[in-house]
């Protein structure tokens, strides 16, 4: 008799039996439809135990499941990861000899640098379109492959996949899984899907000197995200990949081999200098620019907008500038008067979470000469208070003002805007894991704020993970569709 093992499904309370070692596949189908289950697509991927698993996957215990779509920020890095490995193997098959390195997160997209012996043209994107294309039409398999780390090692070094042997020979693991298709083997960081027929939706074009491959959006699947023009945010990658160059730092595994010789204090020592120089650069710029009497930093949550601040602050003295930080924080309005998303729950990422009326009042006094006192925000309590800081501009004064929305045109709707100067600040992650695999910075930014928000706003970890969803959104909405505007970044 085959044992069996109690399955709890989290999309619809439900618990059944299944034989052990069913796959996350077989058992959603057991559940058969997925209107049972709440989904919008078909699954990508499931939940066990809160662990992120590929359908793939089997089951020798008791487990709680929970499965995810396309319209999940889970589900899609899943969907997206795959589409990686067939753009890896697409390359791989055109060009032998050629190499990937998924770049940059942009334009709704990922860049991808090719090394492919000439410039990449027009006919070879569409070249690998038709090829990817292929591969997905086929429904080839996508294999999970178990092995040894110190074969991985030896079968990557073989494939000349340098990236992966110096992440894998810094990282401690005894074992390593990696992914097989149709032949192509390559490492990567997390789950995909079982077959490239799964993959129903994608773009691939001519981006710069490399390719953008586009992904379906995530609040409507059918239909890729929105092709937006970011070329500041371009440019400051391109930038940092300099500073990569100067550093000899490029993906993890190089990083974890300069800290074992003992070079990390150089590093961190080199990096600082590096971004003091961008950062006394950006106040020469202001200072260069006659009657700039505001500067605006904003950036999405845990950003570095309070430490840009603080270092931009300095090298305006250097200039002769005398800098007043103000932070937005301080104008959010009492917590029963903020604003309600569609879940009931308080939207503080909104811009009408801020007494927008008092900011631009207490501004155009100040930069009349007169004196306001400045308003203070009592987080635990969530009350807006009189802070008894009373302030008057002087002549070779500047107003620093930090927070999410400096950057949107509402904030300062009464301002003049040749009084503005505005900067974009934001803690990009350019170091890849390897080639094939980038760390997201929006997983940067919520260690940051789980920190940030246990120390000083009183609030647990818990707490800050249920509502990142809610601030995601909310930078979706009210922070990156005017980051173009900075003059800075």
């Amino acid at each position: 008799m085959i044992k069996q093992v109690v399955i709890r499904c989290k999309n619809n309370g439900k618990a059944l039996k299944v034989d052990v070692g069913s796959t996350l596949q077989e058992i959603y189908d057991i559940l058969n439809t997925e209107e049972s289950l709440g989904l919008v697509t078909a699954p990508v991927c499931a939940k066990v135990n809160n662990k992120t698993e590929g359908l793939h996957f089997r089951v020798y215990n008791a487990k709680t499941v929970e499965f995810m779509d396309l319209t999940s920020s889970t589900g899609s890095r899943v969907y997206t990861r795959t589409l990686f490995l067939v753009l890896c193997k697409a390359v791989h098959d055109l060009y032998p000899e050629g190499s990937v390195k998924i770049d940059i997160p942009v334009s709704n997209g990922y860049y991808c640098d090719l090394e492919i012996g000439h410039v990449v043209t027009p006919d070879d994107a569409s070249a690998i379109r038709e090829r990817m294309r292929e591969i997905i039409d086929a429904g080839l398999p996508i294999n999970r492959r178990e092995c040894l780390t110190e074969e991985a090692i030896d079968m990557f070094e073989k494939l000349g996949a340098h990236s992966k042997v110096e992440l894998l020979r810094t990282i401690g693991k005894i074992y390593t899984i990696y992914y097989e298709l149709d032949g192509y083997k390559d490492y990567y960081y997390g789950s995909m899907l079982t077959n490239t027929k799964e993959l129903t939706l994608f773009g691939l074009e001519p981006y710069y000197d490399g390719l953008l491959l586009r992904i379906p959006s995530i609040s409507n699947p059918s239909k890729l995200g929105e092709f937006v023009r970011q070329d500041k945010m371009f440019d400051i990658f391109r930038e940092h990949h300099q500073w990569q160059n100067i550093l000899g730092i490029g993906t993890i595994g190089s990083l974890n081999k300069e800290i074992v010789s003992g070079n990390s204090a150089e590093l961190i020592n080199l990096s600082e200098a590096l971004q003091e120089k961008k950062i006394s650069r950006i106040a020469d710029e202001i200072a260069s620019r006659k009657g700039i009497k505001l500067v605006l930093i904003a950036g999405p949550s845990s950003s570095g907008k309070t430490t840009t601040c603080k270092r931009l602050s300095i090298q305006l003295l250097t200039n002769g500038i005398r800098p007043i930080g103000i932070s937005l924080d301080d104008y959010f309005v009492d917590r029963e008067k903020t604003p309600k998303d569609e879940k009931g729950d308080y939207d503080y990422e909104s811009i009408h979470a801020l007494n927008l009326d008092l900011f631009n009042e207490q501004l155009e006094a100040l930069f009349k000469g007169e004196e306001v006192e400045l308003p203070r925000y009592d987080f635990p309590t969530g009350t807006s208070v009189l802070s008894g800081k009373k302030l008057r501009m002087q002549a070779n004064d500047v107003l620093v003002i930090e927070g999410i929305h400096a950057l949107n045109p509402e904030l300062t709707a009464s301002i003049p805007q040749d009084k503005i100067f505005r900067v974009y600040a934001s803690a990009l992650t350019t170091v890849l894991l390897d080639h094939h695999n980038y760390i997201p910075t929006t997983d940067n930014r919520l260690l940051r704020r789980i920190i940030r928000d246990y120390k000083y706003r009183g609030c647990s970890a818990q707490e800050t993970i249920r509502r990142w969803p809610s601030v995601r959104a909310g930078e979706n909405k009210w922070i990156f569709p005017y980051q173009e505007n900075a003059d800075a970044m």
